[in-house]
């Protein structure tokens, strides 16, 4: 222990020293740094304590402590981004204030800095403009990533994402793809009014030549972020403004920049036997605080992330219901013609009908504007309470 504490104290006066020698050869009076230096002494620089570790007793220079982390949901969207911006220098990101204001959540918070105007553009407030713009871009064989305020207000371009993007590879015979990432918060946040609270999974959802994309937690948003990016058609990314603060563990493999989930597979978030709740999105939080309060009830639901609305992951779905028998569709959209709906058709046309002891539940917003009150607002949308009596209802428990 003596030879490594005399070893550290050489490789500080060996740093000093030099940095003071190259100061004071630099200029005839002592410089701010000079001084800096002086008063800092006893602080190792930088590479002074890389060379420290390195005669630690059990470390290596290279060495890292690994392991998961906590990353919020916000953090990864941006890291996703920049890894593929530094990767593929054709993608680029397009929106209203996303660059000098670090995007209105702060999902692009840096890129301007590290990419450059050229690639991180702010844009007017004019959603059909700037969402052509991106496909015609698209067309021209860059990648752009589109960002939406809200998807609310993609209402606006919904001539581009539809009419000028989705169609575009099937009616020019598979020979003009159209590669752009149409991103930003969908459904419900918190007393932004009817306008800016509607869910558009369903809606994206029904139209050929999209693939639609609705993840939960910071690895699912990280690594479906990659894939969508890299996917060759147009892919609509619905992100939840509520979700974007809130931190998940992020695993060592997905903090890696070749960590890719694959697009069209589900997730099962927990395991049970008992009952199915399925869900997207916010959604899903609730399916797995419903599920721990079954489990003091002893009743064992099995929950799943579907991660993507579509290519949908019906056999993911259907295995599921053949264990469970049971099945609850969560979803924050409208009941009519929703997502539950085409949950409970899916059910219906495969084998999974047969092995159903119940009827499929499914667990909506209301039919009605969003309110703007919060105490009517909160009436609107599942929560966790209305899953688990679905649960129960399903297994004809009293609820």
């Amino acid at each position: 222990m003596a030879s490594i504490a005399a070893a550290k104290r050489l490789l500080v006066k060996r740093a000093f020293s030099s940095s003071v020698i190259t100061e004071t050869a630099n200029a005839s009076a002592p410089s701010n740094a000079s001084r800096m230096l002086l008063k800092k002494a006893s602080i190792p620089l930088v590479g002074q304590s890389a060379a420290m570790r390195m005669v630690d007793l059990g470390k290596r220079a290279a060495s890292s402590s690994g392991g998961p982390a906590m990353v919020t949901v916000r953090d990864a969207l941006n890291q996703a981004m920049a890894e593929e911006m530094e990767r593929d220098e054709t993608v680029f990101l397009m929106g209203e204030e996303v660059a000098q204001y670090n995007g209105a959540y702060k999902v692009s918070r840096g890129l301007l800095d590290k990419f450059g105007d050229k690639r991180v553009v702010d844009t007017p407030i004019t959603e059909a403009g700037f969402a052509g713009l991106c496909v015609g871009a698209a067309l021209a064989g860059l990648k752009p990533i589109c960002e939406f305020m809200t998807f609310n207000f993609a209402m606006q371009a919904i001539d581009q994402i539809i009419n000028s993007g989705a169609k575009t590879f099937y009616m020019s015979g598979g020979t003009q793809p159209c590669n752009v990432t149409f991103r930003g918060p969908n459904g419900a946040a918190a007393g932004v009014g009817a306008q800016h609270s509607q869910d558009y999974s369903a809606w994206y959802g029904s139209i050929p030549g999209l693939k639609v994309i609705s993840p939960y937690s910071s690895e699912d948003a990280k690594g479906l972020m990659k894939a969508a990016i890299r996917d060759p058609n147009v892919t609509v990314f619905l992100e939840n403004e509520i979700l974007y603060g809130e931190s998940f563990e992020m695993s060592e493999e997905a903090q890696s920049p070749d960590f890719v989930i694959p697009i069209g597979k589900a997730k099962i978030e927990r395991a049970g036997t008992d009952v199915t709740l399925v869900g997207h999105s916010r959604n899903v939080e609730f399916c797995l605080e419903a599920a721990e309060i079954l489990a003091k009830e002893n009743i064992s639901a099995e929950v799943i992330n579907l991660r993507t609305i579509k290519p949908m992951d019906v056999p993911a779905i259907v295995k599921s219901v053949k264990k469970t028998n049971r099945i609850v569709a969560v979803d924050s959209g409208y009941p009519a013609f929703g997502f539950g709906s085409e949950i409970a058709a899916q059910i219906m046309e495969s084998d999974a009908f047969d092995y159903l002891d119940a009827p499929v539940e499914r667990v909506t917003g209301a039919e009605v504007p969003t309110p703007y009150a919060i105490e009517l607002e909160n009436m609107a949308f599942p929560d966790t309470d209305v899953v688990v009596r679905a649960a129960k209802k399903t297994l004809y428990l009293p609820y």
